[in-house]
């Protein structure tokens, strides 16, 4: 193998090594599930609780698939002839010298099309399969509360282990076999690995996300605010969709988020390594990524066991835990990455480059930044920190004030966190633009080059990452499954075993706006680094063309004195809002009718024992809405780009990326940050002891406008802001399909310009009945409205 692709003879072991740690990291998750799976799930009520919420985490992800499956059909064909009607790059020639030009756009768009499946594939592998898991380790984690803190952290954190391995695993897998398989060809394919798991993250994402927060949302409105019962309430008939919603939502939504993060930046970094391959003609720059990720496995895998609670067993215990976890894979990571560095890069070809340090300090930094965020994040959500308690003292002068000052909180975080990503790729350019006798193009993707490596580095740690947030939903359904379980218990064991659920899940809360920060971070890292991918395969594509160098993208850059390029920058900085939009309103529709369902069923005596709470519609509610807003809201993000890129070309794609990246990265911190501030400041009021006026704890008005806070931030932090994460990385990742095309079509004259231009009104039309279609609510939504007494929406 490595004699047929120019890798020696240690680099063909190694990749095969990394091979190796990724069925490692594979097999270690099913270690883990044999563990948990083990575990007591605690008595009969239990088990009814959970069956519950697993038959309807079941009967939601089996409907997503058959909405989600003609749309990944229609663009897998597509995927095969955006390489089969473009001549085939460089690096694809030389992988087949000899071959005919044909055949190998044949071999590289059946390649493509394979990849995008298999992208696709292992998402939503990653998704439903760690959101099982996730299913199975509540009702145990709830269990095992009666035996101690240790024991129920310890149970959590492993469980949510099981999917970031699968996450490490898998996304490392299909990398490595596609290097394996096409050498230097391999981006052609990689680019559709990345979107096929990019797209099925959004998917979850955004399904996800509108069905947890409609039911949330109805259920905490109607429940805590107007009959002020407690939250996961039995009587309460939203409670199970609620809890299947953190399932769906949090577990399969986020997970694939995050596996989709950890393939683009492989993706960009060996792109972008295959073009410093072309000036320099050394393979570390592609070989290096591959061996990070291998590292980043096995670190991952011993930081598990640094997770242990202390002797207090409370809340700010666990969070360190966790933490120290984190910190110890950290830190073993760094030092690996610089003595695999000093072993594999310390020649002296390499230092004509630089010298050996450069890769792995760009990598460091970007595990630094992961640091960095996680802490940002907690600190302006967290309930230790000033910001959360300045909401919690809001709250005094009722929910107004509480609502302003968390969004106060998310713009000012939103600002640091730009800082924080500014200050990275600023680091880039002193690591990577500082080398002896390299300027112009060439310093631009050494830069650009630094700047994927980092968001390689930061997602290093994807198993804690992925584990820390899987917790948060976990630690949240074990407490719901204990309230409902043991509602009406006031012995010693059940009151404490209530404590240690309820301080688990503020902890969770922290967790999964942590690890949501390192998602929205990566995103931009890994859309900074495709830009770059972007202009290098527009160059490319010029250069085919017959383009002087003068007068190629790289050189002359992206000019937003260009009215058309500005105009790309007006209307990318646009959409994540119009994305967020459409997203909100399908909450905010969806939780109306909610609201109006439990209401309808507490008249009939559910709160007084007359009848049985019946949860299967706020169930059917919630997945309707989340179903109908799958297919439209990925065309947002999939057809826009092709408009602007045919219309107003490829420069004008340019800007568009770039006005994107900003408006989007400032946009999702804002919503993630705002809306987990807002929800533990109003579990703090929960935790408030109660005085005898009825003017602190839950039941209190300071209680009610915290709900009210939290109610807002729903659908923000697990909803619009989440998914703003793929939907920016599957724009930049179709920009980068759809640019050669661009290209090869931006002079086009006669019957040819006549066919680019119905395509494009084609795709035009195709995206107005995708924002028509969001606006609107299902046929069978408002069917539920009329029946049950609402007015019906226009």
């Amino acid at each position: 193998m490595y004699a047929m692709q120019g890798l020696q003879p240690f680099e063909a072991i190694a990749i095969w090594a990394v091979f190796g740690i990724a069925i490692l990291g594979l097999l270690y998750a099913i270690f883990l599930r044999s563990q948990i799976l083990r575990e007591d799930k605690g008595t009969e009520k239990m088990q009814e609780v959970w069956n519950a919420i697993k038959d309807g985490a079941d009967t939601y992800l089996r409907r997503q698939l058959r909405s989600i499956l003609p749309l990944i059909a229609i663009l897998t064909v597509a995927l095969f002839f955006s390489v089969y009607i473009v001549p085939p790059s460089p690096e694809a020639l030389e992988r087949f010298e000899g071959v005919d030009p044909n055949t190998v756009r044949l071999w590289i768009g059946i390649a493509r099309a394979l990849a995008f499946i298999m992208g696709a594939g292992f998402s939503l592998a990653v998704g439903q399969i760690g959101m099982r898991m996730a299913v199975e380790a509540n009702v145990r984690v709830a269990s095992a509360s009666r035996r101690g803190f240790g024991e129920a952290l310890r149970i959590a954190y492993r469980a949510g282990t099981i999917t970031g391995m699968l996450t490490d695993g898998l996304g490392l897998l299909g990398g490595t076999i596609i290097f394996i398989l096409l050498g230097i060809a391999a981006p052609d394919a990689l680019l559709g690995f990345g979107f096929g798991g990019t797209l099925l993250a959004l998917f979850m994402r955004v399904g996800g996300g509108i069905f947890t927060k409609a039911a949330d949302v109805g259920a905490d409105l109607v429940g805590k605010v107007e009959a002020g019962i407690p939250e996961d309430d039995p009587r309460n008939p939203a409670v199970i969709a609620d809890l299947v919603g953190d399932n769906v939502g949090d577990c399969a939504g986020m997970a694939a988020d995050i596996f989709e993060s950890y393939e683009v930046t492989i993706v960009a970094g060996l792109i972008l390594g295959i073009a410093l391959w072309n000036i320099t003609g050394r393979l570390e720059w592609i070989i290096f990524p591959l061996l990070v990720r291998g590292i980043g496995v096995l670190s991952s895998i011993v930081g598990t066991y640094f997770v242990r609670a202390g002797k207090t067993g409370k809340s700010e215990d666990a969070m360190q835990a966790i933490f120290s976890g984190f910190l110890t894979s950290a830190v073993i990571s760094a030092v690996l990455f610089f003595i695999a560095g000093f072993i594999y890069l310390n020649n002296q070809a390499m230092d004509q480059w630089g010298g050996w340090w450069r890769l792995p300090t760009a990598v460091g930094v970007g595990v630094l930044l992961a640091i960095l965020i996680d802490r940002l994040t907690e600190y302006f959500t967290g309930t230790h920190a000033a910001p959360v308690n300045d909401i919690k003292r809001s709250a005094d002068t009722g929910p107004a004030t509480l609502i302003l000052n968390g969004v106060s909180v998310g713009f000012e975080s939103s600002v640091w966190s730009v800082l924080v990503i500014a200050l990275t790729i600023v680091a880039s350019i002193f690591i990577f633009g500082t080398i002896p006798g390299v300027d112009g193009v060439a310093r631009a993707t050494f830069i650009l080059y630094g700047v994927a490596m980092t968001g390689i580095g930061m997602l290093t740690l994807t198993g804690n990452n992925v584990a820390m947030d899987s917790f948060g939903p976990i630690a949240d359904n074990a407490n719901g499954i204990g309230e409902m379980s043991w509602s009406g218990q006031t012995d010693k064991a059940t009151r404490e075993a209530k404590q240690i659920m309820a301080d688990l899940d503020a902890v969770g809360n922290t967790t999964k706006a942590i690890t949501k920060g390192v998602a929205i971070g990566s995103a931009v890292i890994a859309a900074v680094a495709l830009f770059g991918s972007f202009l290098v395969d527009v160059s490319r594509a010029q250069a085919g063309l017959g383009i002087p160098v003068e007068q190629q993208i790289q050189t002359i850059g992206i000019r937003v004195d260009v009215p058309q390029v500005f105009v790309g920058v007006l209307l990318g900085a646009a959409l994540p809002w119009l994305f967020s939009s459409f997203a909100i309103q399908a909450v905010a529709r969806a939780a109306s009718l909610i609201v109006i369902e439990v209401r309808r069923q507490f008249k009939l005596g559910v709160l007084e024992g007359k009848v049985k709470p019946d949860y299967r519609q706020a169930v059917a509610i919630s997945t309707t809405a989340a179903q109908k807003e799958l297919v439209s809201l990925a065309l947002l993000g999939v057809v826009t780009p092709i408009v602007i890129g045919l219309t107003l070309q490829v420069e004008a794609l340019g800007g568009f990326l770039a006005g994107i990246i900003v408006s989007g990265q400032l946009l999702a911190v804002f919503l993630n940050n705002s809306g987990g501030a807002w929800d533990n400041a109003k579990k703090l009021i929960e935790d408030e002891p109660k005085d005898i006026a009825g003017n602190t704890g839950k039941g209190s008005e300071r209680h009610k406008a915290g709900v009210v806070g939290d109610t807002v931030g729903d659908p923000f932090k697990d909803t619009a802001g989440p998914a703003l994460n793929p939907m920016i990385k599957v724009v930049n990742l179709v920009s980068v399909i759809i640019a050669p095309i661009v290209v090869q079509y931006s002079g086009a004259t006669g019957s040819t310009l006549i066919m680019v231009w119905v395509v494009a009104l084609v795709l035009l039309g195709v995206l107005t009945w995708a924002v028509i279609r969001s606006k609107a609510p299902a046929p069978s939504m408002m069917m539920e409205a009329k029946a049950v007494g609402a007015p019906r929406t226009k």
